[in-house]
C-alpha cells in the first residue's frame, strides 16, 4: 500500500485526536496569555461583522439570498482570522469538550477556560463596536452602513428565547463544523479553504452566533443612544435596541445554543465515534 502523501488532509479519526490534544492545550494555557487571545478573537469577529456589514449596505433592493450568501462570505474574514492568526473563540473552544470527555482535563478548568474566554471575546467585540463608532463608521456609504447595523441588530433581538436558543444550536453546528474541518489541514491554504464554506453557511442562514453578536448588537445601541439625529434622519425603529433585551433575549439564549450545538452535536459526537473507550471483543 502507499504510504499517504505528507500533503494529504488529515482523515477525520485524526483529526479527532488532533482536536483533543488542542483542546488540553487550551485549558492549561496560562491566564493571561488566554484572555489576550481570547480579546483578540472578539476584535476578529467583530472585523468581520464590520465586513459583512458593508456588504449589506444599500443592498435593499438585491436579491435576498445573494446578499445574505455574500454577507456569510466576507464575515468569514473574522474566523479565518481566528484560525489562522491564532485566537480563543469561546463558541470555536465548546470543542474542549472532547478533551474532557476524555480524561484529559477536568470539568472545573474547562468551564474557568470558558469563562474567561467568554469574557476576553466580549471586550474585544465591545472594544471594536466603540472604534467603529469613533471612527463614524456609520455614516459610511451616506449612511447605509449605519442603517444596515441597525438593522441587523433589531432582527437580531426579535426571536423569542427558545427560537433564539435553536438558532444558537444550529449556528455553533457550523461554526464548530468549520474549526473541526480546519483539524484536517496541513497549509495555511487547507485551513481557510475549511473554514470559509461553514461560516459563509451559517450568516446566510440567519443562524446566531453569540460572540458575533457582541459586537453587532452593542455597535447598534451605541448608534441608537448616542446619535439619535442618525436614527430620526433615517426613520430607523430601535425600540427593541435596549441592553437588557439584548442580555436576555439575545445573548443569553444564542449562548445556551451555541454550547449545545458546539459542544454536544458536534465535539460530543465526534469524540463519541473517534475517541470513546471501546470493549474488547
Amino acid at each position: 500500500m502507499t504510504p499517504p502523501s505528507p500533503l494529504d488532509a488529515l482523515l477525520p479519526p485524526e483529526m479527532a485526536r488532533r482536536a483533543e490534544e488542542v483542546g488540553a492545550a487550551k485549558v492549561s494555557m496560562e491566564r493571561g496569555r488566554l484572555v489576550a487571545l481570547a480579546g483578540l478573537a472578539g476584535a476578529f469577529i467583530a472585523l468581520g461583522g464590520i465586513v459583512s456589514t458593508v456588504a449589506l449596505a444599500g443592498a435593499a433592493e438585491a436579491p435576498w439570498g445573494a446578499t445574505r450568501v455574500l454577507a456569510g462570505i466576507a464575515f468569514s474574514v473574522g474566523l479565518v482570522l481566528v484560525v489562522v492568526g491564532g485566537a480563543e473563540l469561546f463558541t470555536g473552544n465548546n470543542l474542549i469538550v472532547m478533551a474532557w470527555a476524555g480524561g484529559r482535563v477536568g470539568t472545573g478548568s474547562v468551564l474557568r477556560s470558558w469563562a474567561l474566554v467568554y469574557a476576553g471575546n466580549f471586550a474585544g467585540g465591545l472594544g471594536v463596536a466603540l472604534a467603529a463608532f469613533g471612527a463614524g463608521l456609520l455614516e459610511a456609504g451616506g449612511g447605509a452602513f449605519g442603517a444596515s447595523a441597525l438593522g441587523i441588530a433589531a432582527e437580531k433581538l426579535r426571536p423569542g428565547f427558545g427560537q433564539a436558543v435553536v438558532l444558537g444550536v444550529l449556528g455553533n453546528v457550523l461554526v464548530c463544523l468549520a474549526v473541526w474541518l480546519s483539524y484536517s489541514a496541513r497549509s495555511t491554504a487547507d485551513r481557510i479553504l475549511a473554514v470559509v464554506p461553514p461560516i459563509a453557511a451559517f450568516v446566510a442562514a440567519g443562524f446566531e452566533h453569540s460572540v458575533a453578536n457582541m459586537y453587532f448588537v452593542p455597535f447598534a445601541l451605541l448608534v441608537a443612544h448616542l446619535d439619535p439625529g442618525f436614527v430620526a434622519a433615517r426613520g430607523a425603529d430601535v425600540h427593541v435596541l435596549t441592553w437588557s433585551a439584548f442580555l436576555v433575549r439575545n445573548l443569553l439564549p444564542v449562548t445556551i445554543g451555541n454550547m449545545l450545538g458546539g459542544a454536544g452535536l458536534v465535539g460530543g459526537v465526534y469524540w463519541f465515534v473517534y475517541l470513546r473507550p471501546r470493549a474488547r471483543d
